[in-house]
């Protein structure tokens, strides 16, 4: 009886072993997965960063030539009085 015990004691621990090393590994291939995950977002926002910043350059040059196409037109209407006078 006390044979048949430690038997069954010993194929419990090897039961809990195995399943330790189950979820150690489930658990590595999890933390690989969240990295992944993390590394991805970051490169999503990177990227919409880096499409943010060229859309805000785009509309100060777009602002700034019209603000130099408004300096022109007064100029020239002023040249035009200017000359009429």
């Amino acid at each position: 009886q006390l044979d048949a015990a430690i038997a069954k004691v010993n194929d419990e621990r090897s039961n809990v072993g195995a399943l330790q090393n189950r979820l150690e590994f489930t658990s590595s291939n999890l933390m690989n997965s969240i990295q992944n995950n993390a590394a991805s977002m970051s490169t999503i926002r990177d990227a919409d960063f880096a499409a943010e910043a060229a859309d805000l350059a785009k509309n100060q040059i777009l602002v700034q030539s019209g603000t130099s196409m408004l300096a022109q037109a007064n100029s020239l209407s002023q040249n035009v009085l200017a000359l009429i006078r």
